[in-house]
C-alpha cells in the first residue's frame, strides 16, 4: 500500500512519545513492504542525513521552527508553527494525494488533520487519525485565555467531527473523542511500549527518585523538586534525579536552589537511552508528576526494569490507567508536595516486595502494552474498509 504519515515532528530531532510511535509506524510499514512518506517540518540542518529507515521518504512541508514560545514562563506550544505545518500538508496533498491510499496523522496539531480532510474528497484515500489527548474546555482556557480558549476547543471540535478512522491510546482520551462528537467507533489501542518484553530480575533500588520528561510546564517538574525536598526529611539518603530539557530549565535550576537542594537533586538535561535505561534499573522510583499525559509511557518503560512509579491524580492525567495501587506504584491524590512525597515515601515502605510485584506486573503486561501489538491494530485497520467493525484493541 501507499502510505502518507503526517506529524510535525520527528525521532530523535525532538523526544516525545508521538513522535517514537510516528518513527515506529513509519519503519514498520518499510520493512512490510508499503511505500511510505513522512511529512513533517524540517527538524535537521540542511545537507545533514534524516536519521530514518532508508526506505521511509521523509518530505518536509515547512521549515525549522521553533515550536515552543521562548519568551517569559510558562512556555506555551507558538501557534505559527501549526499553522504553517498545515498550509504544507495541503499543498502537497492537493499535488500528490492520488499518490497515497491512507494518509496517516496526528489529530495535534490540528490544522494538519484539517488539510488532510479538505483535500480527501478530491484525492480519495482513507483517512487515519490518532488522538494522543483530547482537551478539555477548562484546560483549553487555562492554556491559551478565555479568548484563545474557546478558538482552540472550537478547532478540537470541529477536527473531531471529520470523517476518520479514529484511534486512542487511553478510555479518558476516547470517551472525550466520543463527547466531542466524533460519529463512528473510536478503537483504544493497547500501548507503546517498543522495548524488549523480558524483563530482568528487579535489583535493590538505590534510594534515587527518576524524573525524566522533557521540561515543558504540563510536566510540572518544580512539583517533582518539592515533594523531594519533603521526601528527604523522611527516607536518610535520598536523592533525586531530573533527566531532560527544556522550556522549564530555568524555573527547575531556580527551584533546587530555593529547596536548598544543589547537592541532593541533579539535573544534567538530556541523556541517551542506555543512561535513562540504566537509571530506571536502580532508581527507587519513577516519578512522573505531569498534569497531562496522553498515556504515560514511562510507567510502563519503569516498570520493565521492576521499578514501581509514582503519578499524580487529575482529570487531564491518563497515565494512572497504567497504575494498580500498591502492584506497579502508587497515585498520588494531588498535584500538592505532601501527596507527593507521601507516595515517594510508600514506594520506599513497599521495599522488595513492590519491585518484584511491579516486574510481574509487566511480565503479564508486555504484551499487551507493546507498540507491536497497537502497530498491528492499525496496520490491520488499513485494509478495512469504511463501515466495516473496527479490530479489537481494548485493554
Amino acid at each position: 500500500m501507499r502510505i502518507c504519515v503526517v506529524y510535525d515532528c520527528l525521532y530523535p530531532y525532538t523526544v516525545g512519545g508521538g513522535e517514537r510511535w510516528y518513527r515506529n509506524l513509519a519503519e514498520r510499514l518499510a520493512v512490510e513492504g508499503h511505500e511510505v512518506t513522512y511529512l513533517t517540518l524540517r527538524q535537521w540542518r540542511r545537507g545533514q542525513a534524516v536519521a530514518l529507515d532508508a526506505e521511509v521518504r521523509v518530505v518536509a512541508v515547512g521549515p525549522r521552527m521553533a515550536l515552543y514560545t521562548d519568551g517569559r514562563p510558562p512556555a506555551r506550544r507558538r501557534i505559527l508553527p501549526p499553522l504553517v505545518f498545515g498550509a504544507g500538508v495541503l499543498w502537497h496533498l492537493l499535488r500528490h494525494g492520488r499518490d497515497y491510499e491512507i494518509v496517516d496523522t496526528a489529530a495535534f496539531p490540528y490544522f494538519s488533520l484539517l488539510a488532510a480532510a479538505a483535500a480527501r474528497p478530491l484525492k480519495g484515500y482513507e483517512l487515519v487519525v490518532d488522538w494522543f489527548e483530547v482537551w478539555s474546555d477548562a484546560y483549553w482556557r487555562e492554556y491559551l485565555g478565555p479568548l484563545g480558549g474557546r478558538v482552540g476547543a472550537f478547532v478540537q471540535r470541529l477536527c473531531a467531527r471529520v470523517p476518520q478512522r479514529a484511534f486512542c491510546i487511553s478510555e479518558l482520551h476516547a470517551r472525550r473523542l466520543r463527547e466531542q462528537g466524533l460519529r463512528g467507533p473510536v478503537t483504544v489501542l493497547s500501548g507503546l511500549y517498543a522495548g524488549g518484553l523480558v524483563a530482568p530480575q528487579p535489583r535493590e533500588a538505590d534510594r534515587l527518585v527518576l524524573f525524566a520528561a522533557r521540561l515543558i510546564p504540563e510536566k510540572h517538574v518544580t512539583l517533582a523538586v518539592a515533594a523531594i525536598a519533603l521526601a528527604v526529611q523522611r527516607i536518610d539518603g535520598l536523592r533525586g534525579e531530573i533527566l531532560g530539557d527544556g522550556p522549564e530549565r530555568a524555573a527547575l535550576e531556580t527551584a533546587i536552589a530555593e529547596h536548598g537542594l544543589g547537592e541532593i537533586v541533579s539535573a544534567p538535561g538530556f541523556v541517551d537511552g542506555d543512561t535513562v535505561a540504566a537509571e530506571m534499573a536502580r532508581a527507587l522510583c519513577m516519578l512522573v508528576t505531569s498534569r497531562r499525559e496522553g498515556y504515560g509511557l514511562v510507567v510502563v518503560e519503569a516498570a520493565a526494569h521492576g521499578t514501581p512509579s509514582v503519578v499524580v491524580a487529575g482529570e487531564d492525567n491518563a497515565a494512572t490507567e497504567l497504575i494498580v495501587e500498591g502492584v506497579n506504584g502508587t497515585v498520588a491524590a494531588s498535584a500538592d508536595p505532601q501527596a507527593v512525597a507521601e507516595a515517594i515515601v510508600r514506594v520506599h515502605e513497599g521495599g522488595m516486595a513492590l519491585r518484584e510485584s511491579t516486574a510481574a506486573w509487566f511480565a503479564q503486561s508486555a504484551k499487551r502494552l507493546s507498540v507491536d501489538s497497537s502497530l498491528k491494530v492499525v496496520l490491520d485497520s488499513y485494509s478495512r474498509r469504511d463501515g466495516d467493525p473496527p479490530p479489537s484493541a481494548r485493554r
